[in-house]
């Protein structure tokens, strides 16, 4: 089914593509039948090889936006009732949203990571400041434009220059300004 359904996509015909754009149910259309085969000359063959005979689709929205559609796959041509079609949206809508919850979910995820790392940066940036503060004895502000102006010159991230300097690679000289 997943093959029918991307190729339904790659030959852009079909009726979840006839139902995204359309924003309502394609239902009741039976693979065999003159009138699918016209709408769709090359997705009916298809789903009629892989064993469907009528094929159905249900808009997934959000609040009158269109996000996709949901095919639905029958081995016979039986028709829907109005309450299947209803039943059906109710699943798309369902769907939709567990959909639109995961992507919030992921994109959460990826903030916190993102704090997270910018955070721990921010952390072992501070503490090589005072490493170099303590070895050099100079300011913070200077400190930091030393990592930041050895970090530029050769092309490192700030970050990692700091870490070089609290483990003892880098030292205040091979921080210090170039004359």
């Amino acid at each position: 089914m997943k093959t029918l359904e991307l190729f339904e996509l790659q030959a852009d015909e079909g009726p979840c593509m006839d139902c995204y754009r359309a924003g309502a149910p394609i239902v009741n259309l039976d693979l065999a039948s003159v009138e699918a085969r016209t709408r769709w000359p090359r997705f009916a063959p298809e789903a009629l090889d892989a064993g469907f005979r009528s094929a159905h689709a249900v808009p997934m929205r959000l609040r009158g936006t269109i996000l996709g559609a949901l095919n639905l796959f029958r081995a016979d041509a039986g028709e829907w009732a109005d309450d299947d079609v209803v039943a059906a949206q109710a699943f798309a809508d369902i769907a939709t949203i567990a959909i639109l919850q995961n992507r919030a979910t992921v994109r959460a995820q990826v903030l916190n990571e993102q704090l997270d790392r910018a955070l721990t940066s921010r952390i072992v940036i501070e503490q090589a400041k005072g490493v170099l503060a303590e070895r050099g004895s100079f300011q913070m502000d200077e400190a930091f434009d030393r990592l930041r102006r050895y970090a530029r010159n050769n092309n490192r991230r700030l970050v990692d220059v700091a870490q070089d300097v609290i483990a003892g690679v880098l030292g205040t000289a091979d921080l210090a300004p170039r004359r």
